[in-house]
């Protein structure tokens, strides 16, 4: 026994310990940053080459080596992208093709930390966004001893894009996953490099919200990434039931079909055509779904997961309390148990008064309670977030923690006018029917909507000054961003001080426990609710 500790101790002592400063040699070069607040920052740094001239529309390539000291002291450039959703804040300098760019933060002394790492893939439908955002700024995360990363990748018809004679040419004879190629190849990169900056290889952990969140679960399905994770988190949204794949040969045709409804040609005037004029050519329609190109992806999601094939790590997944609301449904008709039926009846035919009774909307009143909210939330992002957990549940072996986010952003700070709030966390201008709704009563009923838990999960509050954030708020974040922390670094959200929270096992798995975070936070477990899902789960598995 003492030789083995012997042997133990100088084998410690052999390993060589490199003090992280602020000049790191990557495996491509040296690279300068930047220490702010105790956090040392690398911004802008390359992962690929840029996907520009005949790299458009090609999977990410091998990052080439530099000579010298790159600076890594600003953001990159932004993903191409239109003002879908104009409240977003960017930072990075300008928006170009050039932007497979990922920055990181890090609080590491030396290599020998080896501290867990928090890569985020930013949300926006898949047609906007970029890891330059404030909202997902991994300082926070970083004084909590998890090195932050943000990545950006190719938004909309730059990153989405299929085509007969692109899937032709590729090594792998697909197309239209370039945005999901990018996310693998920045993971890799951070696989291959983030030692030098004080972190562990074997502990990265991936994070999305919406579309980013849908992102992850693909990502814990291909081939290509599933193997380089040790945990994921998932943040309102997965592609899974009732999302399907698109079949290769489907996306070409879509493809060639817009080329042609937009009047180009060919695929070739597609390429020689700039950036911004093929953009507002082909501007993005919607979030985009994942090719089976027999590459990134060779089935689906839910194929993958219900063998048990998934990346085989711990997970924590959740969504909002009013990620959707029946207003949507019932577009200006009061808000009735009998009209909200009939809304939906296109939708749930048979099964509406089944699935209504599942979920306790039986009044007028449940209607715009939060037994309507969740309804409606569920069929935005719930119920496929809530999907993915079940199939990790009954298929990995490894805890699934699950959450329900409750808390409502404050009220729109005053020097911002009379504004609301808007979808990526800024304001906007408020309609006519909104001042009108406002001055009789408040239609939609409290509730943290989509997107407002990104910034209380990062413990990026501050970065927001559209809110007048309150002590509650702050207290919030910082629970959030301690069971996102813990996470990271143990696959377990738990830690000291903190309302306990219990893994859904098989064993619990029809009254799952349920972390509803709030200002009094607390587990909660609800066999209806779980009862409500497997209703939903029934219609969808129908429908299909």
């Amino acid at each position: 026994m003492l030789a083995i500790a012997g042997l133990a101790i100088l084998s410690a002592c052999t390993q060589k310990s490199t003090e992280v400063t602020l000049q790191v040699q990557t495996k491509y070069g040296t690279l300068e940053g930047f220490e702010e607040d105790g956090v040392k920052k690398f911004l802008g740094v390359p992962f690929a080459q840029a996907p520009v001239g005949d790299l458009r529309w090609k999977a990410p390539q091998p990052l080439q080596a530099w000579e010298g000291v790159r600076e890594a002291k600003k953001f990159g450039d932004d993903p191409m992208q239109p003002n879908i959703f104009g409240d977003m804040n960017f930072r990075g300098s300008g928006r170009s093709e050039d932007c497979l760019y990922l920055n990181i933060w890090t609080t590491a002394k030396t290599t020998a930390d080896a501290l867990p790492v928090l890569i985020y893939f930013n949300g926006g439908g898949l047609m906007a966004g970029s890891g330059s955002e404030p909202r997902y700024d991994g300082s926070s995360i970083a004084k909590e001893g998890v090195i932050g990363v943000t990545a950006n990748y190719r938004e909309g018809v730059f990153g989405f894009f299929a085509h007969p004679e692109l899937t032709a040419a590729s090594d792998y004879k697909g197309s239209g996953n370039f945005g999901f190629l990018d996310q693998v190849a920045a993971i890799q990169w951070v696989k291959e490099n983030i030692t030098a900056f004080g972190g562990d290889p074997e502990r990265i952990n991936i994070v999305g919200e919406s579309a980013g969140s849908f992102s992850v679960s693909l990502l814990m399905c291909s081939p290509l990434s599933k193997n380089l994770i040790a945990g994921a988190l998932l943040s309102s949204g997965a592609e899974v039931l009732p999302y399907e794949p698109t079949s290769q040969a489907d996306a070409d045709a879509a493809g060639a079909e817009l080329l042609k409804q937009a009047g180009i040609a060919s695929l070739t005037d597609a390429m020689a055509m700039n950036a911004d004029s093929l953009q507002k050519i082909l501007p993005p329609k919607g979030m985009a779904t994942v090719v089976l190109d027999g590459h990134f992806m060779t089935e689906s999601a839910d194929a993958v997961f219900e063998k048990g094939q998934q990346a085989q790590v711990p997970l924590l997944a959740g969504w909002n309390s009013l990620e959707g609301h029946p207003s949507q449904s019932l577009k200006g008709q009061a808000p009735t148990l009998q009209n909200y039926k009939n809304a939906m009846k296109a939708q749930f035919g048979d099964m509406t008064d089944e699935i209504f009774a599942a979920y306790g909307i039986t009044t007028d009143e449940d209607v715009l309670s939060q037994k309507g909210l969740d309804l409606a939330s569920d069929l935005f992002t719930g119920f496929p977030t809530w999907k993915v957990c079940d199939y990790h549940v009954k298929t990995s072996g490894q805890p699934v923690y699950r959450y329900h986010y409750m808390h409502p952003r404050p009220q729109v700070s005053a020097k911002m006018g009379d504004k609301t709030g808007a979808l990526a966390g800024g304001v906007r201008e408020k309609t006519a029917e909104e001042k009108k709704a406002e001055a009789q009563q408040p239609a939609i009923a409290p509730g943290a909507v989509h997107s407002a838990d990104i910034e209380y999960a990062m413990g990026t509050l501050d970065t927001n000054e559209y809110y007048d954030w309150q002590d509650e708020d702050y207290a919030i974040s910082k629970l959030f961003l301690s069971y996102y922390a813990n996470f990271c670094k143990t696959g377990n959200p738990n830690g000291e001080g903190l309302p306990q929270w219990s893994a859904i096992t098989k064993e619990n798995i029809d009254a799952a426990p349920v972390m509803k975070i709030d200002v009094e936070s607390k587990e909660v477990a609800s066999p209806e609710k779980e009862n409500a899902y497997r209703t939903l789960e029934k219609f969808y598995r129908c429908k299909k």
